[in-house]
């Protein structure tokens, strides 16, 4: 590929050409700017071999509009709802075909043949048929090497590039690397099939070879994916200040809580803990309607604040797949200790077991800190 910026410049020069920019010699123009012109939009926009352009045919541009073959010219369409097809003659791995390309190309094509003098006619190199070439003038066909001898030079003139980057020379071919790469990496990117038939190739796997992800498509394929946002969820946590400044918390009182929607745990290993989403009714645990969850929420020194935790398979399946897989969580941990000791089954098999409340002596009016 040659590098959007570098042509992005060649196509505002392409777009641009003056007479002043063709090369001349002592006898003036060799060819007229209307010719130059649609050679070189022809290599900036269809995305063909240098030998397709040299050998396409008087007529190669047709339009349509919603179906139905209309003029170039015409004026009850506007530009942008034409459709403009352009035939391309048999070439090295393929039939002749047809395919869509930009309008201004079209344009560019249709006025080179109003102006275009009558020439003779001449053999294809591929299939040996007499046929009229489009660009020809002075009963002499453009060579193939005519784009990388004349057309890129001058292009790298206007637009002020070099003509060669880190992966050498800017050529022809190139240019088609680079189209079906833009295409392919477009915001409603072709699909390879498409852009195999775009470009006519046989087998898909030749066009592989020139549509080329780009950094910036791959990034963004990555980011859509969420890798990392599939495998961690974020909970809020809440740090009771008080029992750190006063030591409650090194003699082993709970000082952190984690936010689990119904309700809080003071498991200080939470993320490790298995039972994470499936929280059993341990010591750590403390529902969002008891007192002490109340209590802990209504302290005005409490400090808010949020913590990635990485899930396994069996919960990322919880979540993705909802109640059934919750299910085989359930039944998986149910022998499994929980941070307080017993297991899932040993609670269930006390239902009269209370909830444990740490009760607290109501607030002091005259306290200061209650104010």
């Amino acid at each position: 590929m040659i590098a959007d910026e570098i042509w992005a410049k060649l196509l505002w020069a392409g777009l641009n050409l003056e007479t002043a920019d063709l090369p001349q010699t002592r006898a003036g123009l060799f060819y007229p700017l209307a010719l130059v012109r649609a050679v070189t939009l022809t290599w900036l926009f269809s995305g063909q071999r240098s030998d397709e352009i040299a050998r396409l045919r008087q007529g190669c541009i047709r339009w349509q509009h919603d179906g139905t073959a209309i003029d170039g010219d015409s004026q009850q369409v506007l530009a942008r709802d034409a459709v403009c097809l352009l035939d391309v003659p048999t070439h090295k791995t393929g039939t002749a075909f047809t395919k869509p390309v930009d309008p201004i190309l079209g344009q560019a094509i249709d006025a080179w043949q109003t102006v275009r003098p009558s020439q003779p006619r001449f053999v294809d190199r591929r299939t040996a048929e007499q046929v009229d070439l489009l660009f020809a003038f002075r009963a002499r066909r453009i060579s193939p090497a005519y784009i990388n001898n004349t057309v890129i030079p001058m292009l790298c003139r206007k637009a002020g590039v070099p003509a060669a980057d880190i992966r050498g020379n800017i050529t022809s071919h190139r240019a088609r690397s680079t189209i079906a790469s833009q295409l392919y990496n477009a915001k409603e990117p072709m699909t390879l099939f498409e852009l195999q038939a775009w470009l006519g190739h046989r087998s898909p796997q030749s066009t592989q070879y020139y549509a080329k992800i780009t950094p910036n498509t791959l990034t963004k394929a990555y980011t859509e994916a969420g890798y990392f946002a599939r495998n961690v969820r974020t909970v809020e946590v809440l740090i009771d200040r008080d029992a750190v400044a006063s030591g409650a918390a090194a003699s082993g009182e709970p000082w952190q809580y984690y936010d689990l929607g119904h309700g809080l745990c003071s498991y200080t290993f939470f993320e490790q803990c298995q039972h994470r989403m499936a929280c059993a009714r341990c010591d750590f645990y403390t529902p969002k309607a008891s007192t002490q969850s109340q209590l802990l929420e209504a302290k005005a020194n409490l400090q808010r604040m949020l913590v990635s935790i990485p899930l396994t398979e069996e919960e990322r399946a919880a979540v993705d797949d909802g109640q059934s897989a919750l299910d085989r969580l359930l039944e998986r941990l149910a022998e499994v200790a929980t941070p307080a000791g017993p297991t899932p089954s040993e609670l269930r098999a006390e239902p009269g077991r209370p909830l444990p409340l740490t009760v607290r002596s109501p607030p002091d009016p005259t306290d200061r800190k209650c104010c």
